[in-house]
């Protein structure tokens, strides 16, 4: 008998997301990131399946899981699921333990201390990618969220399959599909608790609002919003890179930019200029904000001799009558 069609699905993915990897590419291992949830433990499965196979995989194939420390035992549950991993013939497998920081709250702080561990391990490896297990589900919670932060285009356009040495092989899978999937593991699976706490907000959408909304709209809500999160990533990428080109016309000296080049762009091309000149000037991408952008473009296109801004960063951004004046390097 074959594997089931959830193990194929999932083994599919995997193989797809691994297709390009080539001669051109480090000869490092592909790795996956696994925290012992059902979502990483099925991608974990499938990448070792796939390695084991004559002539899929000329690499190794290995895991990290990250140890956030931040509940009792999670030093002996990653021990455990290390030695799993191994058993599922995954090689080199790691334990990064981390110090979880409190800038950004909680959630986003446990995310940056695990992606610093995760590239540590993988520059110190050589790894050719790094595998995530994020599911077509995680993809309408990271589109609602971003809703709810009001922030533009780039926020609804979800997680990108590809960025870098990540690769999310499991976007256009659902949940239960690759939760099925690891049930056939053979790898014991570990619920997060605090993926069920609702003083976090991805727990409160996907246990409260994404139920909500399939009562109220019929299913298949999800799906939509995972499309819909395709569909803006395409337009946004192509707005960036058209901001790209105006913001390197519109400079013709460092800390200078031409305002008749700026005020010629659509306003949505004009602004994400803007911003990507304040971004590179120094200014803090957690700190910009869309209101900062605005503050910004009307000295562009509402300028009566008004004085200079003062942005996140200890940026001073001025205008004459011809140019707005940004600092030409990062302060500090």
């Amino acid at each position: 008998m074959g594997p089931s069609p959830q193990v194929a699905a999932v083994r599919s993915a995997v193989r797809r997301v691994l297709r390009d990897l080539d001669s051109s590419h480090t000869a490092g291992p592909v790795l996956v990131a696994c925290s012992g949830g059902a979502d990483s433990v099925a991608l974990a499965a499938a990448l070792a399946f796939e390695a084991s196979r004559p002539g899929r995989l000329a690499r190794p194939a290995g895991a990290v899981t990250v140890d956030h420390g931040l509940q009792d035992g999670s030093a002996s549950r990653a021990a455990h699921l290390a030695a799993a991993l191994t058993g599922l013939g995954l090689d080199p497998v790691e334990v990064a333990r981390v110090e979880v920081g409190t800038t950004g709250g909680p959630e986003a702080a446990a995310r940056d201390a695990r992606y610093a561990a995760l590239d540590e391990v993988a520059e110190r490896l050589g790894a050719a990618a790094v595998l995530l297990g994020h599911t077509l589900d995680d993809q309408a919670e990271t589109v609602l969220l971003g809703l709810a932060r009001g922030s533009g285009a780039r926020s609804l356009a979800g997680m990108p399959a590809t960025r870098g040495r990540y690769r999310r092989p499991l976007l256009g899978l659902e949940r239960a599909t690759v939760r099925a999937a690891a049930r056939e593991s053979g790898v014991a699976v570990w619920e997060d608790p605090h993926n069920a706490d609702p003083a976090y907000a991805r727990s409160r959408v996907r246990d409260d609002l994404l139920p909500a909304l399939e009562k109220a709209l019929g299913p298949g809500i999800s799906q939509a919003l995972a499309r819909t999160a395709d569909l803006l990533r395409a337009d946004a990428d192509a707005l960036d890179a058209w901001a790209a080109t105006a913001l390197a016309e519109a400079a013709p000296a460092p800390g200078r930019l031409d305002v008749g080049v700026l005020a010629r762009l659509p306003e949505g091309v004009r602004r994400r200029a803007l911003r990507r000149a304040l971004l590179d000037a120094g200014a803090p991408g957690t700190d910009l904000t869309a209101a900062h952008v605005a503050e910004v473009d009307r000295l562009v296109t509402g300028w009566h001799g008004q004085g200079p801004l003062h942005l996140p960063g200890g940026l001073r951004v001025g205008r004459d009558r011809a140019m707005l004046h940004l600092p030409d390097e990062r302060p500090g």
